[in-house]
C-alpha cells in the first residue's frame, strides 16, 4: 500500500490541511514530520472550521491515528490547548489516536523570548518570524542544548536539566536586553505539561514501522512550503527547518525506500506571509481581489497574505527538490471572475532570462517576471465535481500548469469545503 508525503510547493498556506483531510479516509496513519506551532492547517467540514497547528489534520477522522514526529518543534502549551479544543469538538474521544515522539524537541518559554528580542533588535531588517520560538528551539537542538518530550515523562530529571539550561539561557536573554526568567515558575508550568502529555509520549518509530510492515497507508504531513526550506528556499527569509519531502525521513524515522509518492500542493496563484522576495506579487486591485476572495489571512499569525500571479519558476524548483510525482492545485475558484490570467514562466535578470530560481537573495531584487497570458473565466466553479464541469479556459489553465511544472494533477480544489474537490486520479489507486 502506498505511503505518500504531502508538501507545499510555494511559501506555505497552499491548503495542505484540506487535502490531507480529503485523503485521510484512505489512510491509517498521518505523521507530522517538521515545523511547529508557526504553521497552521485550516480544514472546513460541514461549515465548521478547524485550525490545527501541531496535531496532524488526520485527527478529524475517527479511524485514523496520528503521530507528531521527532522533527517537530513541540510547544507543549499550544499542543495542550489544541488537544482540549479537539476533545471539546468531539474529534478526539480516544486519546490513544495521538502519539508524540519521545525525540521531539520542546519549544520553551525562553525560546519565544529570545525570538522576540532578536526580531526587535533587527528592526526593519527582521525576518518576519511568527514569534513562536521555533528558530531558537532548532538552534538548541543543533547545539545539543535542547530538552526533548521524552524527558517530561521523568519529571524530576527534567527539572534538573531545565535548571542547568536556564543558567545559560538567562545570560543569553540578558545580552539581548531582556529580563531573566523565573526557573521555578517555568518548572511549575512544565509539570502541567508532564501531567497532561506523558500518556501521549511514546517511541513513535515503532508505531510508524509497524504500520509500514503491515502494509497500511501512511500520509507524511509537512508544514509551511518548499520556498521556506532553510536550505532550498528564499534564504534568509525562510523557516528554521527543512520543509522538503526528504525531511519526512529524518523527521519521522523512516528510510527513503518507505516513500512511494510525493504529492505537491500549490495554489492556482501565489501567496506569501511576512517579509522576503516575491517576484510575482501584485500590489494592485487584482492582488486585493485574490486576497479578499481567497480569504488570505494567515491561520497562525492573522496577517494578510501577499498575493500574486502563479509562479511556475517557483513551482518547478519545488517539484525538483521534492521529487513531486503527484500534483494538487488548490483555490482554482478564486480566479473566477478574472478575464485574463498571467503565469510567470521565467525571470529576466540583467537582460538575461532564467528558468530557474536564484540561490542568492540579492539577485531577487533584480528580477523582472516574464509572463505568459491566458484567458480567464467568469463562471462559478465551486460546484464542479469533475474536470469536464469546468470552463474550457480553466481546463486549459490546469493543463498549462501541468506542462510548466512537469507533474500530473491528481486533485483540484474549487472551494473551502472538504467536498469541494475534484479527484482526477485517486492518489491511493494502483
Amino acid at each position: 500500500m502506498p505511503n505518500i508525503v504531502v508538501v507545499g510547493m510555494q511559501w506555505g498556506d497552499e491548503g495542505k490541511g484540506k487535502i490531507i483531510d480529503l485523503l485521510t479516509p484512505s489512510v491509517d496513519l498521518v505523521v507530522r514530520f517538521q515545523g511547529g506551532a508557526n504553521a497552521g492547517h485550516t480544514v472546513v467540514v460541514d461549515g465548521k472550521k478547524s485550525v490545527l497547528h501541531l496535531v496532524p489534520s488526520g485527527i478529524l477522522h475517527e479511524r485514523c491515528s496520528c503521530v507528531i514526529g521527532n522533527g517537530v518543534a513541540l510547544d507543549p502549551s499550544s499542543l495542550i490547548s489544541e488537544i482540549e479544543g479537539l476533545v471539546a469538538g468531539g474529534f478526539l474521544s480516544d486519546s490513544g489516536r495521538l502519539s508524540i515522539s519521545e525525540r521531539a524537541h520542546l519549544v520553551m518559554p525562553y525560546h519565544k523570548v529570545i525570538d522576540a528580542l532578536r526580531e526587535q533588535a533587527l528592526g526593519g531588517a527582521s525576518i518576519g518570524t511568527t514569534g513562536r520560538g521555533i528558530g531558537p528551539c532548532y538552534e538548541d537542538k543543533a547545539a545539543r542544548l535542547g530538552l526533548r518530550a521524552g524527558e517530561l515523562v521523568d519529571f524530576a530529571s527534567f527539572r534538573e536539566s531545565l535548571r542547568e539550561v536556564m543558567q545559560f539561557k538567562n545570560s543569553q536573554i540578558a545580552e539581548l536586553g531582556g529580563e531573566p526568567l523565573d526557573v521555578e515558575k517555568m518548572a511549575a508550568e512544565a509539570k502541567i505539561w508532564s501531567d497532561r502529555l506523558s500518556s501521549h509520549i511514546v517511541d513513535t518509530d515503532f508505531i510508524i514501522h509497524s504500520h509500514i510492515s503491515s502494509g497500511k497507508n501512511i500520509l507524511f504531513e509537512g508544514a509551511q512550503g518548499a520556498m521556506l526550506d532553510v536550505d532550498h528556499g528564499t534564504y534568509p527569509f525562510v523557516t528554521s527547518s527543512n520543509t522538503a519531502a526528504g525531511a519526512a525521513c529524518t523527521g519521522s524515522g523512516i528510510g527513503p525506500t518507505a516513500i512511494d509518492d510525493v504529492m505537491g500542493i500549490a495554489k492556482a496563484y501565489t501567496t506569501r506571509v511576512g517579509n522576503g522576495p516575491f517576484p510575482t506579487e501584485l500590489d494592485d486591485e487584482i492582488g486585493e481581489y485574490m486576497q479578499e476572495k481567497g480569504g488570505e489571512v494567515g491561520a497562525t499569525t492573522g496577517r494578510k497574505r501577499r498575493c500574486g500571479w502563479f509562479d511556475a519558476v517557483v513551482a518547478r524548483h519545488a517539484a525538483r527538490i521534492n521529487g513531486v510525482t503527484k500534483l494538487t492545485i488548490t483555490k482554482l475558484d478564486v480566479l473566477s471572475g478574472l478575464k485574463k490570467l498571467k503565469v510567470c514562466i521565467g525571470y529576466r535578470i540583467n537582460g538575461r532570462i532564467f528558468e530557474f530560481l536564484p540561490s542568492v537573495a540579492s539577485r531577487f531584487d533584480r528580477i523582472e517576471p516574464v509572463y505568459e497570458e491566458l484567458p480567464g473565466w467568469e463562471e462559478d466553479i465551486s460546484a464542479a465535481k469533475k474536470i469536464s464541469d469546468l470552463p474550457s479556459s480553466a481546463v486549459a489553465y490546469l493543463n498549462r500548469m501541468e506542462e510548466l511544472i512537469g507533474a500530473e494533477i491528481s486533485v483540484v480544489s474549487v472551494g473551502v469545503e472538504r467536498s469541494s474537490s475534484i479527484v482526477v486520479k485517486d492518489p491511493f489507486s494502483a
